[in-house]
């Protein structure tokens, strides 16, 4: 058990839960960056229970959003009354996009380096998970606890967060991502990242999915379907799934 599945006390959980409730509560109107995760699904169901229609929820689809991901996003929506609006975004058409990535946070994420995190702040985003100390943990047992469908959903951050820092985002190499951890996800594994290396593909999975992955009607499977991708090698990356891997490769200070 990692430090982010241990659970909380519940006494400490409800103190948490009240207090993102309290945050919402002293909002005139929220905006609800909502992308079917189970971070954003429990934040939108409680800005919606907090605020009622003072709260939107807005999906930005694009390429480097999993189509699988906007379909849960939509269910969601409905299945809970959600106030939703989808934007299709053209990010890929500007260059400082393409040139870096941003990516939000919880409380777990606090020593991880996430470059968005200070322009965020400096155009008045607030991470009211965060805010309240809600950790991964909290956030899946509350959502549990409140029937969200997406609460033991593996977390999944946007695919241009599988590009390497200093890579051009392309639109050919998140449809490659995408398509190539669709392969891994249909051969059972649960929490699966193909970060894209050029033409090599590196995979990260659970550290209880590794074992598996020697069975060489399923490495083979892979490797085969990977490179009709496109890439030249599969490789896997032995320590398993981990966040921000991406960053272990960085010499900097967090901010």
């Amino acid at each position: 058990m990692t430090v982010a599945d241990t659970p909380t006390p519940a006494s400490d959980l409800l103190a948490r839960a009240a207090a993102l409730d309290l945050r919402l509560r002293a909002l005139p109107s929220l905006i609800v960056a909502y992308s079917g995760g189970v971070d954003s699904a429990y934040l939108a169901l409680a800005a919606t229970r907090v605020l009622g229609p003072r709260a939107l929820c807005v999906t930005a689809d694009s390429a480097s959003y999993p189509a699988h991901h906007r379909r849960r996003a939509e269910q969601v929506a409905s299945q809970f009354a959600l106030r939703h609006e989808v934007i299709h975004t053209q990010e890929l058409s500007r260059p400082e996009y393409r040139a870096a990535v941003a990516d939000g946070n919880n409380a777990d994420d606090r020593g991880d380096y996430r470059p968005g995190r200070r322009a965020a702040r400096e155009f008045g985003v607030i991470s009211p998970l965060d805010e309240a100390g809600l950790t991964k943990a909290d956030i899946r047992a509350l959502s549990r606890e409140a029937g969200l469908p997406c609460w033991d959903e593996p977390a999944s951050a946007c695919l241009s967060s599988r590009v390497p820092y200093h890579s051009e985002v392309t639109e050919a190499k998140l449809q490659a991502i995408e398509r190539a951890e669709d392969i891994v996800r249909s051969l059972g594994f649960r929490v699966v990242r193909v970060r894209h290396h050029g033409d090599v593909a590196r995979l990260e999975l659970g550290r209880e999915e590794l074992a598996r992955l020697l069975e060489p009607a399923i490495s083979d499977a892979i490797d085969r379907q990977l490179r009709a991708l496109g890439f030249r090698y599969v490789a896997v990356d032995l320590k398993g799934y981990r966040l921000g891997s991406l960053n272990e490769g960085l010499t900097l200070k967090v901010v």
